[in-house]
């Protein structure tokens, strides 16, 4: 059995990359391993920030350790909020005043074309790999669905209906930013 940390304090993403692991990896958390502090998230990329928290776990506690982050580019916004997404609207990081601010944003603008990014940084003795996966979409013009978390509400990916808030997980998990580089990820572990 591999034992792998997952950098993040947020249980939706946990719960989220749990359902996607293999039975032979058991992951942990950051709780798990007692990290409690605040990993400093000052990249001015999405991989930026990705490669900090892993690199952090794997200095100052020593596992293997895998981090992401994720931004919503909004074509019509160039890229924001991007990198910024999770503090788009201040540093509460509060997603109703995320989603508030971006549909304003958008309230007069016929391009709602949008994509959401998710880098995969993983920490393994002295090597950092990075995963890519995107999932493009739009912005719908409220929010729809309860499911789901930050912008998942208003993102609809191309070729559905339905927003991501309004998915079951396993099809937000397959087509989605975050299953696309997990699945990278994952194929890259099984070498």
């Amino acid at each position: 059995m591999t034992t792998l940390v997952f950098a993040t304090n947020n249980q939706n993403k946990l719960r989220e990359v749990q359902a996607l692991m293999p039975d032979h990896i058991q992951l942990k958390s950051l709780q798990d391993i007692g990290c409690h502090e605040d990993i400093v998230e000052d990249a001015d990329t999405i991989e930026g920030n990705a490669i900090l928290k892993a690199k952090y776990i794997k200095e100052h506690y020593g596992y293997d350790c895998f981090a992401d982050d994720t931004g919503l580019e909004v074509a019509a916004l160039n890229g924001a909020p991007g990198v910024y997404s999770a503090r788009y609207a201040g540093p509460q990081k509060n997603a109703d005043d995320n989603i508030d601010k971006l549909l304003i944003a958008l309230a007069v603008r016929f391009d709602r074309k949008a994509r959401f990014k998710t880098v995969i940084a993983f920490a393994k003795a002295e090597e950092i790999y990075t995963f890519e996966g995107i999932c493009e979409g739009e912005i719908t013009k409220e929010r729809r669905g309860d499911g789901g978390f930050g912008y998942d509400p208003i993102f609809k990916p191309n070729g559905y209906q339905a927003t991501f808030a309004e998915m079951a997980l396993a099809l937000k998990s397959n087509i989605g930013h975050r299953g696309k580089a997990m699945k990278i990820f994952l194929d890259f572990m099984a070498q």
